[in-house]
């Protein structure tokens, strides 16, 4: 542990800490301003009054309209809404088919499974070495039957920033009824999100990954959007999600959102800058180190720096890590009990040697260059401590 007993968190990519300022504006709604937004008496119109507002402002930082926007329980439930939502409602236009890649969140991919046990033709692209979808083999799988694409904006694991609104043209050319879906849950906070420069359909994103509460997120639905409501209930959400709305989340997704919106430049300025330290010097100090993701930096997230160790079990890292005081992950945080390798990394083509020693550190508005060189100092020691504990062959 250091001398200061200060832990170095270096997980944002998982959740990151509440901001205060989003506390201050939800706490009103988690006292005083507790009314159902759904009733009709003062107590609930203030209620709905900061449900509307909330609405207006995440519907200003995606450049949509506030109708358009649709609460959630988080990013989970976005993407599967999104999907199972259009996938409905497409059906009995012809159209069964759907398109996404193979390196999205579980949350995508097991929801594709499912439909596609329910019938539905599922196509998943190859991505490059770098975790780069093939536009290509988009354009070859496109057919009168396709009925979403859906091609997450950054991936969770290895930071890569796919190119979403080229996929989106090569789609609308194609055929403008095919609606197009990205999940930003990782995007959200360090790139531009306007659904019209994107040229998306639906998009998703979730408070807790830019300093938000847990437990709320929301989807993007364009108006026109071929969409059946998954939960049903009560009219709420303009009857495309049925539950009284979490309003103390709403409040704190849109602030959340809004400050990220307004400080996206500076941090990510300040991010980089950590970032690049890292992916220079890992893979400098430690032997057979690969850097995953995108080589090209300014096609990757600000703040993600992924490796990958030869002839290494990553979760042996993050033990030595942790001990002394750096929390860090071996890919996303919803698989971390999985014994199975990275599905990021076997589609990228990433050596069997290296498969199973991933490591992502994703840095934060609260990480600092005395951070960096902390990590700098004690991972090459953890990784030799542990390779001569167990050495290869």
């Amino acid at each position: 542990m250091q001398a200061d007993d200060r832990r170095i968190y270096l997980d944002h990519a998982a959740t990151t800490p509440l901001d205060e300022r989003v506390l201050s504006a939800m706490l009103p709604y988690l006292t005083t301003h507790w009314g159902n937004p759904s009733s009709i008496y003062a107590e609930a119109q203030i209620a709905r009054r900061g449900l509307d507002a909330a609405r207006c402002t995440v519907a200003e930082v995606l450049g949509a309209k506030p109708n358009e926007v649709v609460f959630t329980s988080g990013g989970t439930e976005a993407d599967n809404l999104a999907l199972r939502g259009v996938a409905m409602a497409q059906r009995p236009r012809g159209r069964d088919g759907i398109i996404t890649t193979a390196i999205e969140h579980h949350a995508v991919l097991h929801q594709c499974d499912a439909l596609a046990k329910e019938g539905f033709r599922v196509t998943y692209l190859p991505v490059d070495g770098e975790g780069m979808v093939d536009l290509e083999a988009l354009t070859t799988a496109l057919d009168d039957r396709t009925a979403l694409v859906s091609v997450m904006y950054a991936n969770n694991e290895v930071g890569t920033v796919e190119p979403v609104a080229d996929v989106a043209h090569i789609v609308k050319q194609r055929d403008p009824h095919i609606m197009v879906h990205t999940d930003a849950v990782q995007a959200a906070g360090a790139l531009d999100l306007n659904i019209d420069r994107l040229g998306v359909d639906l998009l998703s994103i979730a408070a807790h990954k830019i300093y938000g509460p847990k437990g709320v997120g929301a989807l993007y639905i364009r108006t026109r959007t071929p969409f059946v409501p998954q939960m049903l209930g009560g009219s709420q959400e303009r009857n495309r999600r049925a539950g009284t709305e979490n309003v103390a989340g709403a409040v704190g997704l849109a602030t959340a959102l809004r400050l990220a919106a307004d400080e996206r430049a500076t941090h990510n300025e300040a991010l980089v800058a950590l970032r690049d330290r890292l992916l220079d010097e890992v893979p400098r100090r430690i032997p057979d180190t690969l850097v995953t993701g995108a080589r090209d930096r300014s096609r990757r997230l600000p703040n993600n720096a992924s490796f990958a160790f030869k002839h290494l079990e990553g979760e042996a890292v993050l033990l030595q890590l942790d001990l002394q005081g750096i929390a860090a992950s071996s890919g996303s945080a919803c698989t971390t009990a999985s014994l199975e390798p990275s599905h990021v990394l076997v589609a990228m083509g990433v050596p069997d040697a290296y498969l199973r020693g991933s490591l992502r550190l994703t840095l934060g508005t609260d990480n600092t260059p005395e951070d960096i060189e902390r990590v700098l100092e004690v991972l090459p020691a953890a990784v030799a401590r542990i390779r001569a504990l167990a050495p290869a062959g």
